[in-house]
C-alpha cells in the first residue's frame, strides 16, 4: 500500500433525489423519493429528508409510501442524471488519467497518478477544491473520502456523508475499522454477516482477532483469506481507468403477473430486441444468451445458451431467448422477465441460418411491435397484449387493427412546456387530467395548474440545466 492518502473516492449525496430537488425549487428541503411508481416498483434513491422516515434505496415502493405518505414520488429522469454525471466525471478526469467510475454518481480517482497530490495536505486541498467545483458546476453536494487504499477511501466517503470530507492517514486504518460492523467490509452481505454473527464475530476487530485459519474454516479458503486481509486494512487493488463490462442485460417487472404464455413470449422477444440495441450501442457482441424469469412465488430461474461465436444479431438473440423460454414452466404467472448477453467481444461471427430466418421474420413484422408498452422507469412495466385470446386470434387482431394515436402519458417528475405558462414538471396525472407545477432551477417555487391530458398547448420538454451557464462578458 502507498504511504500517502492519494486515492480519492467521490460519492454524490442522494444523487437522483438531489438532482430532482435542484431542478424543482418547491421540493428543496422536502422528502423526495425516486423510483418505480407501480405496485411492484422499488426505491432508487431517497433524499435525506425522506430517510428520516426510514425510507432507503431498494425498498419496495409500497412500503416507502406507508412510511412517508406525504413525500414527493417521482419517476427517474435518466437523461439528466447522465448529463450531470458526465460533468462530474469530467471534473475528476481533470485531476488524473486514472478515474474508475463505479456508477453514475460514484468513482475512484488516483490523485498521485495525476501529479496533483503527494501527501495528506495536498490530497485534502484537492478534495476541498473538487467539492467546491462540483457544487459550482452542478449545484449538488458530493462526499469525499481520501485514503491510501480503495477500500478505506470508500469507507471514508461513507463516514463523510452528507456533504463532507474525511481523510484517513496511512497507519491509522485499523483504529478506524476496528469498532465498525463486519458489514462495512466489501463482500460481507447479509448471509456472510449472519454466518459471522453466529460465530460470535460482530466487528472488524473481532475478524482480525479470530485469525485467518478460523475465517477459512468458517467461510472457505478464498473468502476467508480475503476477509482477513481486509480486516487488517490490506488492499492493494489499483484504480483502473476502464472497467470492462461483463454483460449487457435488460429486465422488466410487471405490475400484474403475466399468465398468458403467448404474452410471455412476446415480452421476451421485446426484451431481446432492447438488449441488442444496448449491446450495439456499446459496440459489443456476445456469445452467451441469458434468460431470467421470476415467477409468481418469487422463485427466480436463470437459463443460458452459449453460441458458436459472438453475435449482435437481434434474430439470433431472439431465437436463443425463445428456446430458453421453452424450458421454463411459467404456470402460475410471471412477475419479472429479463434477457442478457455475456461473454462479450468487440467483433461478431454471423450466424447465417439465424440471419436468414430473421430476414423472413422481418417481412412478417415483429409480433411484439405494437403489442406491448414498456416503461423505462425502475420497476414498472405494462403491456397491452390481451391474454384471453389464442395465438391466431392475436395475430389476426393485430393485422386488422387500424393505427390508433398513442395516448399521451405524463410521468410524475418529468419535464413539460406549456405554450402560455412555460417550463414546468408533472406533479401527477389521472382521470383525464395532468397537474403541472411551473418552475425552473433558477426560479422560486412555482404555481400549480391542471390541464386535460390531451391539451394541445402542453408538450414534453427537455430537462433544463441545474446551473445556468455564465454569460460571457463582452470585451470593452
Amino acid at each position: 500500500m502507498r504511504n500517502a492518502p492519494t486515492i480519492l473516492h467521490l460519492d454524490m449525496d442522494a444523487f437522483y433525489a438531489s438532482v430532482e430537488q435542484a431542478s424543482k425549487p418547491s421540493l428543496r428541503g422536502k422528502a423526495v423519493i425516486v423510483g418505480g411508481l407501480g405496485p411492484r416498483g422499488v426505491v432508487a434513491t431517497a433524499s435525506y429528508e425522506a430517510r428520516i422516515f426510514g425510507v432507503h434505496s431498494a425498498m419496495p415502493m409500497a412500503q416507502a409510501r406507508r412510511l412517508a405518505p406525504n413525500a414527493a414520488y417521482l419517476v427517474p429522469r435518466f437523461r439528466i442524471y447522465r448529463d450531470v454525471s458526465e460533468r462530474v466525471m469530467g471534473l475528476l478526469r481533470e485531476l488524473s488519467p486514472l478515474v474508475e467510475p463505479l456508477s453514475l454518481d460514484e468513482a475512484f480517482v488516483d490523485l498521485e497518478a495525476g501529479g496533483v497530490a503527494w501527501d495528506a495536505e495536498s490530497a485534502r486541498l484537492v478534495g476541498v477544491k473538487l467539492r467546491s467545483d462540483i457544487r459550482a458546476a452542478t449545484g449538488l453536494a458530493g462526499s469525499v473520502g481520501l485514503a491510501a487504499s480503495k477500500m478505506v477511501a470508500k469507507i471514508a466517503s461513507e463516514e463523510a456523508k452528507p456533504d463532507g470530507l474525511v481523510l484517513i492517514e496511512p497507519g491509522t486504518e485499523r483504529g478506524l475499522l476496528g469498532p465498525m460492523s463486519v458489514r462495512v467490509l466489501p463482500g460481507v452481505g447479509p448471509a456472510t454477516g449472519d454466518h459471522l454473527r453466529r460465530a460470535g464475530i460482530h466487528t472488524v476487530e473481532e475478524i482480525a482477532e479470530a485469525g485467518e485459519d478460523e475465517l477459512v474454516r468458517l467461510l472457505g479458503k478464498a473468502h476467508g483469506h480475503a476477509l482477513y486481509a481486509m480486516a487488517l486494512a490490506h488492499d492493494e487493488r489499483p484504480v483502473v481507468a476502464e472497467r470492462e463490462a461483463k454483460s449487457v442485460s435488460v429486465e422488466d417487472t410487471y405490475d400484474v403477473d403475466i399468465h398468458d404464455r403467448l404474452r410471455v413470449g412476446l415480452e421476451v422477444q421485446r426484451l431481446a430486441d432492447r438488449c441488442v440495441r444496448r449491446l450495439r450501442g456499446a459496440g459489443l457482441s456476445g456469445r452467451t444468451i441469458v434468460l431470467k424469469v421470476r415467477r409468481y412465488d418469487f422463485s427466480t430461474l436463470t437459463r443460458s445458451e452459449t453460441l458458436r461465436g459472438p453475435t449482435d444479431d437481434p434474430a439470433v438473440v431472439r431465437e436463443a431467448a425463445a428456446r430458453l423460454l421453452e424450458g421454463v414452466d411459467t404456470t402460475g404467472g410471471v412477475r419479472l422477465l429479463g434477457v442478457g448477453v455475456s461473454g462479450l467481444a468487440d467483433f461478431t461471427q454471423e450466424d447465417l441460418f439465424a440471419q436468414a430466418a430473421g430476414e423472413v421474420a422481418a417481412e412478417a413484422d415483429d409480433l411484439g411491435g405494437g403489442g406491448a408498452v414498456a416503461e423505462e422507469a425502475l420497476g414498472t412495466s405494462g403491456a397491452a397484449v390481451e391474454g384471453d385470446r389464442d395465438g391466431d386470434a392475436v395475430g389476426e387482431a393485430q393485422a386488422q387493427a387500424q393505427p390508433q394515436p398513442a395516448e399521451r402519458r405524463w410521468h410524475a417528475g418529468h419535464d413539460v412546456r406549456h405554450a402560455e405558462y412555460g417550463h414546468g414538471w408533472v406533479q401527477g396525472s389521472g382521470v383525464g387530467r395532468v397537474t403541472v407545477r411551473f418552475e425552473t432551477p433558477e426560479s422560486g417555487p412555482g404555481r400549480v395548474r391542471t390541464f386535460r391530458v390531451d391539451d394541445p398547448e402542453l408538450e414534453v420538454a427537455e430537462p433544463l440545466p441545474l446551473v445556468a451557464a455564465e454569460t460571457p462578458v463582452a470585451p470593452g
